[in-house]
């Protein structure tokens, strides 16, 4: 983690949702995941730990409601939940939650609202503003999730990335991509983190029998459709 990450604790009651939102996390430049918590207990554990500035808060937790949660936190925080309820997002907005988002969701969703929030944290980073800049840090907030995608690098390794997941047929983990076509781990990430957020491919977690689950990235549904056609094609001219 750099010292110039944003630190994001990730609270969810659903084990595997929590590490998959903190995979994504993880997949974003400029931020770490500054630890998970399936309970307010555990989350109240971490941030006693250290600083935490953005917490992403499930609703319905085991031990109370995520929206008291976020009422009490002093870092920024969105919600992210199954509820489709009006009034919690009334409750959620005025507990001072940036966003709310219902699950389930693309994974570029949660990638353009974390890419929005670090504009959001550039904008306000001078000490003194004006209505045109806090304008802006607001309008930052509330991106589409096209605009707000990360841009995709034309190069050939980029092209190199994605040709090696679409030939092997399952998923691959960025070290197994880098082992592939000779890059090193954390430029396979990179290139694979902006594949993730155009919608190119899609992360999951392969859990192992301990330790933290490792991302794994494999085509996108159209793009494997995609692929499937034009072998079908070739076989049959």
């Amino acid at each position: 983690m750099a010292p110039s990450d944003l630190t994001v604790l990730v609270v969810d009651d659903d084990f595997r949702v929590a590490n998959l939102h903190a995979g994504i996390v993880d997949s974003i430049a400029g931020f770490a995941v500054a630890g998970t918590a399936n309970t307010l207990a555990a989350a109240r554990a971490v941030l006693a730990a250290g600083p935490v500035d953005l917490a992403l808060v499930d609703v319905y937790l085991p031990d109370g409601s995520g929206i008291d949660f976020v009422r009490e936190l002093r870092c920024d925080a969105m919600v992210l939940t199954a509820s489709t309820d009006s009034t919690a997002v009334r409750a959620a907005l005025s507990a001072g939650a940036l966003a709310f988002l219902v699950k389930p969701f693309p994974h570029t969703e949660l990638a353009a609202r974390l890419a929005a929030y670090a504009r959001y944290r550039r904008i306000l980073t001078a000490p003194q503003v004006d209505n045109a800049r806090v304008d802006a840090a607001l309008q930052a907030l509330r991106p589409t999730t096209t605009a707000s995608a990360p841009t995709t690098v034309a190069s050939p390794t980029k092209d190199l990335v994605l040709h090696s997941i679409l030939e092997a047929g399952h998923p691959l983990s960025a070290a197994e991509v880098a082992t592939a076509i000779g890059i090193s781990r954390a430029t396979a990430q990179r290139y694979l983190a902006t594949l993730v957020g155009t919608g190119t491919l899609r992360m999951s977690l392969r859990y192992g029998s301990t330790g933290r689950p490792e991302q794994e990235y494999s085509a996108a549904v159209s793009q494997a459709s995609s692929g499937n056609q034009q072998d079908q094609n070739s076989k049959h001219p």
